[in-house]
């Protein structure tokens, strides 16, 4: 799987622009906000439908224009698919192959992508609703049930943080929302446990290798409640609830801990523990994505060569490899060309591509 075409029209700074990409490295170049990061972000905004960067798609629109507007062509194995994405100040709405889409979860898998950003280097250090972002939007890459899964369960919970709030409580309707939030969170604290599961084994072979052979990591689930004590907690602390207002227990508490040599990375690692981490972890997704579909991810690489020190450089090139990958730099690193061939090379100046070589 590979993008070989992407036009913007009113995004961000870009008023109209056109951009050819080849299978290989794709390198955009050029100073800071001139619009670099835009470009992999209105790809990922076509792949899940939202964006790294802020949870409010209308601010992606150019500041005086109403919509806008990203088309993306990806080449696959057997087929070229089209995807026509369009950002409202009210609505957003999708295009795949000049059809709309009524469900985003229909969106997920027509283009597989896997980011890799300065912001992800923290990923460690973040907060569980971050950690909780990250697990979602990779189980839902190959797994589109789960996003009605997910849209389900924050439906109930919502509903129920509401009626929480009401004077009178009708003890049968919160019995029936409760068992409503159990049956999807169930569904979700096993697919997050499955998924967890996986990528740590893979990422665990990958750190090993980048530390020299002289750190374990473990990814581990660290789920709020299991699924089967889930309605019995859930009736233990009801009448907390209702005096908070708020739901206390659920999947939409969970985490997830980094842990390496029996020690947890967050509170313990180095800064370069906690690099590796990440980055063992961003190519344990590479992995995932290829093993769960039938198609390779698309690999977009924000400003983070500068980050990484040779060795993690290099152990980051060697996933390049029949991957296409697409990298935003000030300027054209060493290790770029040391690596890989080039495939193409961009200017980006003002909101204008403009390609330097082929």
């Amino acid at each position: 799987m590979y993008v070989k075409k992407l036009n913007l029209t009113d995004y961000r700074n870009y008023n109209i622009a056109e951009c050819f990409l080849c299978e290989g490295i794709n390198i955009l170049c050029g100073d800071n906000a001139q619009g670099k990061t835009n470009i992999l972000e209105s790809i990922y905004i076509c792949a899940t439908a939202r964006s790294h960067r802020t949870s409010h798609e209308k601010e992606t629109i150019m500041w005086d224009k109403e919509i806008a507007h990203i088309k993306i062509e990806v080449q696959k194995k057997n087929q070229c698919d089209q995807l026509d994405f369009f950002i409202g100040k009210k609505a957003k709405s999708v295009l795949v192959n000049r059809l709309p889409i009524n469900k985003l979860s229909n969106l997920f898998g027509v283009l597989n992508v896997v980011i890799f950003s300065p912001e992800d280097l923290q990923l460690v250090k973040k907060s569980p609703k971050e950690r909780r972002r990250f697990i979602d939007i990779e189980i839902c890459q190959f797994d589109k049930l789960y996003y009605r899964v997910l849209n389900q369960y924050y439906k109930v919970l919502k509903h129920r943080n509401s009626y929480l709030k009401q004077r009178n409580i009708d003890e049968k309707l919160l019995d029936i929302l409760d068992m409503q939030l159990v049956e999807w969170g169930t569904a979700i604290i096993k697919k997050r446990k499955n998924f967890i599961e996986k990528i740590s084994i893979i990422a665990k072979e990958i750190h090993y290798e980048i530390s020299g052979q002289k750190e374990n990591l473990e990814i581990v689930y660290a789920n709020n409640i299991n699924e089967q004590d889930f309605l019995t907690k859930l009736t233990q602390v009801r009448a907390q609830d209702i005096k908070t207002l708020t739901t206390s227990i659920g999947p939409h508490k969970d985490d997830m801990q980094f842990i390496i040599n029996n020690m947890n990375v967050k509170t313990f690692g180095s800064q370069g523990q906690q690099r590796t981490t990440v980055l063992s972890t961003k190519l344990a997704e590479v992995n995932m994505l290829r093993e769960n579909t039938t198609e390779t991810p698309i690999l977009l690489l924000d400003d983070v060569l500068s980050e990484l020190d040779l060795n993690r450089q290099k152990y980051l090139f060697n996933y390049t490899k029949n991957i296409q990958t697409i990298i935003t730099c000030t300027e054209i690193e060493q290790s770029v060309w040391n690596c890989q061939k080039i495939g193409k090379l961009y200017n980006i100046v003002q909101g204008n591509i403009i390609c330097k070589s082929t």
